[in-house]
């Protein structure tokens, strides 16, 4: 089997500055998890997604001390790849459903409420358009104002407006998800 394809095709990242990627990676991994965590409620996922983010960031910021965008980069950056990661999943769960694929029984721990609830919410934050999934995502996840309007480039002044149209949505999603 020739494989030569995969090496002309693949390229590897720009050399950087280790050091400065490296302090990078370790200031902003545990908010990038933590962001990665409130939207897949998954530890081991959210470390999935955040390995995704910093490699994605390697190559956008060979060095972040450079940028003034790095930061708030890897932060949008955890929310939506955290978001796709559920979609994908749904897509996926689907897909079984739809080919006759039997999943295994629920486990005990999974049929508790509050695991529900958190399931169901993570559906709806994914049907909601992006913008409105990150500033809940980021707000929600201990950021402030001012660092959700910085991470968004939005002024401080229309992060609570662009919250409270994101709660409304994401309520309207909870709401019509408990009728069907």
């Amino acid at each position: 089997m020739d494989i030569s394809f995969v090496t002309r095709s693949w390229s590897p990242p720009p050399r950087a500055p280790l050091p400065a990627f490296e302090r990078f990676f370790r200031e902003q991994y545990p908010a990038v998890v933590r962001i990665a965590f409130g939207v897949v409620g998954d530890a081991y996922m959210a470390q999935d997604v955040a390995q995704d983010v910093f490699i994605s960031a390697l190559r956008r910021f060979p060095d972040p001390g450079q940028s003034d965008q790095a930061c708030a980069w890897v932060r949008v950056a955890a929310a939506h790849v955290a978001l796709n990661t559920i979609r994908g999943e749904r897509r996926r769960q689907r897909r079984q459903q739809l080919s006759g694929l039997q999943t295994a029984p629920a486990g005990p721990e999974e049929t508790v409420l509050d695991r529900e609830t958190r399931t169901e919410v993570r559906r709806a934050l994914s049907r909601l358009p992006r913008r409105a999934a990150t500033v809940l995502v980021l707000r929600h996840n201990g950021m402030s104002y001012a660092e959700v309007a910085e991470t968004m480039n939005v002024k401080v002044g229309h992060v609570g407006t662009m919250l409270r149209r994101a709660e409304s949505a994401l309520r309207k999603e909870l709401q019509n998800a408990s009728r069907i």
